[in-house]
């Protein structure tokens, strides 16, 4: 006897399970592809506009960027029309979960990742009344690097990297207090900025390799005794010497000025506890492990753990009165090796901006650490 289904009511449109189905799984795609284009959009074209301007490199991802926003835009349509009454509720929150991953990418994978060249421009250490050679020098994977050179007077030399984005002409300020006190100063530009190859990221995964090559050209020359070498980095270049004084034997001295972290577990150390703090540890989870899978970089160790190792190395951590988070991560950091570690908060200074707020004290501060640690007759 064949069962016949009763007719719905007149007025009665309530979709079947299967047709609800078939737009939350493409909101669900349109969403997925949708983040990853518009992170990948913003995180290329945009960095490319502001700092190179119009460029193929540049309107592709703006034109991936909007794209990306087309499909976000579409994937909450069929997600609204896929949904009924209450369910409909469940998009606020995974509204907000979205846009929180699409910012972690965008504006931390993205951003660590695409890097856009930064021209050297035309300042040079002879501004400074430096005398100075350019030189060059390959890291352990063949990237060819460059920098700008002044003599040691002392036997010892210091080599500076600047911050991310930037040039070797970032720390013609540090050379010239170096230099002036009669060390040795070799100023590199980050692979993928200025004059050196390679592909620059803005979170100094290579800096290992980029360091232990700037550090062997150092030992190699005749003015410089092997182990009277040290490194002074900003910012991200602070956190490059830092990591490297675990791998790279010869640094004897480390100053680092504005290093906050550059792995997940750097951050996780000195991040305040509570619902803010836990979110932070979240997304950074997510930007550091995303950046593991999309770029050949290798990942870093910890900065706490790179001090805990580089028993023969000292550091001096310098942070900017008005980033409590620095001296948050200094105090970390300490943590790690009291023993070896200093740290000198300067009062009013802005990220990096140790020297130009008290330049007196800077000088006495960082020659007095690198005297003492190197050994310098008379310092």
């Amino acid at each position: 006897m064949a069962v016949t289904t009763p007719p719905r009511p007149v007025g009665d449109v309530r979709p079947s399970p299967a047709r609800l189905r078939h737009p939350m799984r493409a909101a669900v795609a349109a969403a997925v592809i949708g983040i990853v284009a518009t992170a990948a959009g913003a995180g290329v074209g945009g960095r490319y506009a502001v700092k190179t301007g119009l460029s193929l490199t540049s309107a592709a991802g703006l034109v991936l960027l909007a794209a990306g926003l087309v499909l976000l835009v579409l994937a909450w349509r069929l997600a609204w029309r896929g949904l009924r009454r209450w369910r409909r509720l469940w998009l606020v929150p995974t509204t907000l979960l979205a846009l929180l991953v699409l910012v972690s990418l965008a504006l931390g994978t993205m951003y660590g990742v695409v890097a856009p060249r930064t021209s050297l421009g035309s300042a040079t250490p002879a501004d400074a009344g430096l005398a100075y050679t350019d030189v060059t020098f390959r890291t352990s994977d063949g990237v060819l690097l460059s920098a700008w050179y002044v003599p040691s007077r002392n036997s010892a030399a210091v080599l500076l990297l600047p911050g991310a984005g930037s040039t070797r002409t970032a720390t013609l300020a540090q050379a010239a207090v170096l230099a002036g006190h009669g060390y040795g100063v070799l100023m590199v530009d980050p692979r993928g900025q200025g004059r050196s190859g390679g592909r620059g990221m803005d979170i100094g995964w290579y800096g290992d390799r980029d360091v232990g090559a700037a550090a062997s050209f150092l030992r190699s020359r005749p003015d410089v005794e092997p182990a009277k070498v040290a490194a002074l980095g900003l910012s991200m270049g602070g956190e490059e010497v830092i990591g490297a004084a675990a791998t790279e034997a010869g640094l004897r001295a480390v100053v680092a000025e504005g290093a906050t972290a550059r792995t997940a577990a750097d951050k996780a150390g000195w991040l305040p506890h509570g619902v803010a703090g836990a979110l932070q540890r979240g997304i950074d989870r997510l930007t550091y492990g995303t950046t593991d899978v999309i770029t050949a970089a290798p990942r870093p160790v910890p900065l706490h753990t790179a001090i805990a190792r580089a028993k023969d190395t000292t550091f001096l951590l310098v942070t900017a009165g008005t980033m409590p988070d620095e001296a948050r991560a200094a105090g970390y950091f300490r943590s790690a090796a009291p023993q070896r570690v200093r740290t000198w908060d300067v009062a009013g200074a802005s990220h990096t901006g140790g020297l130009a707020t008290s330049p007196a004290d800077w000088s006495i501060r960082v020659l007095g650490f690198l005297d003492s640690a190197l050994a310098i007759p008379g310092g």
